[in-house]
């Protein structure tokens, strides 16, 4: 743990299409509070989720040139997309969360409302966060193959249609389920071993809030530096139906027809399937990654800006 420079200057990148509220207010609300400190600050702004990784990257190289700080603003999207360039440039990370579920900044007792994550940020210690890679992609709250994948997918397409409520989502979930949807043929390799599997889906955790709220019993090896891996088995839809109800209500590890274990990594190969490519999702952005695919805890953790009071997770609102 180190105190972060007082007059390391903040370089934010904010999604202009994040979250529920309006990003102008929000600018405002953080340039505010930042000019009121004498904070030195400058925005970037991402106006679409392709132009992050971009804008990310300006940011960096910034931050290089005059030993500062970049700050993410946005959804865990948002986080992982500016994640991903601050690990590579190895320079100093903070976050403003302004998404829905903001697993990654709750974790670490970020605040929710704009005003105070930013006030956090004036007088935050740096602390070593771990990062899941998925390959070479990182990962802060979790990465997944399979069934996961479609139901984000599909979630999209039916908010960007009939908008972003929560009703939506969950009838976008049934729907997939209902059409119905592959089982994966898989090898798992892990400590030397190679393991068969057939699940649905392969879904990598690397919150411990997440995994503790959908009730998996190895939430508590995430800290201690391993990721947590979750596998229901092949079972019929109207049951899978019933493992999501689980997982809402927090008893997800009670069931027989879930597995899970915790691992450090694990390589996973396509068996019996002659295509090298699969759909992924990472900390809910879905894309195609060549297989095999390694899941890992990365060697080198985030430095994160933490509210120096920090001792517990956020609530959610």
């Amino acid at each position: 743990m180190s105190a972060a420079p007082r007059t390391a200057p903040f370089y934010i990148v904010l999604n202009v299409g994040s979250g529920h509220g309006d990003s102008d207010e929000a600018q405002t609300a953080i340039g505010n509070v930042l000019t009121e400190a004498g904070q030195p600050h400058e925005f970037f702004l991402a106006k679409n989720t392709d132009d992050i990784s971009t804008i990310a990257q300006r940011a960096v190289v910034t931050a290089q040139k005059n030993n500062g700080i970049v700050i993410a603003a946005g959804g865990d999207g948002t986080i992982n997309a500016v994640a991903q360039a601050v690990l590579d440039g190895n320079v100093p990370f903070g976050v403003l969360p302004q998404g829905t579920f903001n697993y990654f900044g709750r974790t670490h007792a970020i605040p929710t409302d704009t005003v105070g994550a930013t006030r956090a940020l004036l007088n935050a210690t740096l602390q070593p966060a771990q990062v899941g890679l998925l390959n070479d992609r990182v990962f802060l709250v979790n990465a997944s193959i399979g069934l996961y994948p479609q139901l984000l997918e599909d979630r999209e397409t039916y908010k960007q249609k009939f908008g972003r409520f929560r009703l939506v989502a969950l009838w976008s979930g049934l729907a997939t389920l209902l059409r119905g949807y592959p089982q994966l043929r898989l090898s798992i390799e892990r400590d030397g071993k190679k393991t068969p599997l057939r699940t649905p889906t392969f879904f990598v955790g690397n919150n411990a809030l997440q995994l503790q709220q959908i009730g998996i019993p190895e939430a508590d090896a995430q800290p201690r530096g391993f990721l947590v891996a979750v596998t229901p088995q092949p079972v019929s839809r109207w049951s899978m139906l019933g493992l999501i109800f689980r997982g809402a209500r927090g008893k997800l590890g009670e069931a027989n027809a879930v597995n899970s274990f915790a691992f450090k990594e694990a390589v996973v190969r396509l068996q019996f399937q002659s295509q090298r490519r699969i759909k992924v999702a990472t900390d809910g952005e879905v894309l195609w990654m060549e297989t095999p695919l390694s899941f890992r805890v990365s060697p080198q953790p985030l430095q994160l800006l933490i509210p120096a009071d920090s001792d517990k997770v956020v609530e959610q609102p």
